[in-house]
């Protein structure tokens, strides 16, 4: 955000127009395009990635490996949390 621009919410408008260089800290460096994010691939792999975790965690539970499913339960944590703020980030209208 430019310095005029804090404190200011964005509109829906300049979501769905895409923030270049939004979470790319090197964006714009040596004449490079600004980046756009790619929501819906964060989306696909947040989601096989919670599946997966969760089926391991489910697998090593009915062997009795419990330090497995706790790190696996953390992992599918993870990726729950992450599955949510993209989805919250692709409904306020960012492209992606």
């Amino acid at each position: 955000m430019a310095d005029n621009d804090r404190g200011r919410r964005r509109t829906r408008a300049e979501y769905a127009q895409g923030l270049p260089d939004y979470h790319d800290p090197t964006g714009g460096f040596g004449g490079a395009a600004p980046a756009y994010s790619a929501l819906t691939l964060r989306i696909v792999l947040a989601a096989a990635g919670l599946l997966l975790a969760l089926a391991a965690a489910v697998y090593f539970a009915t062997q009795g490996v419990v330090w497995a499913v706790v790190v696996l339960g953390v992992f599918a944590l993870a990726s729950a949390i992450d599955l949510g703020w993209v989805i919250h980030r692709k409904r306020r209208g960012e492209p992606g």
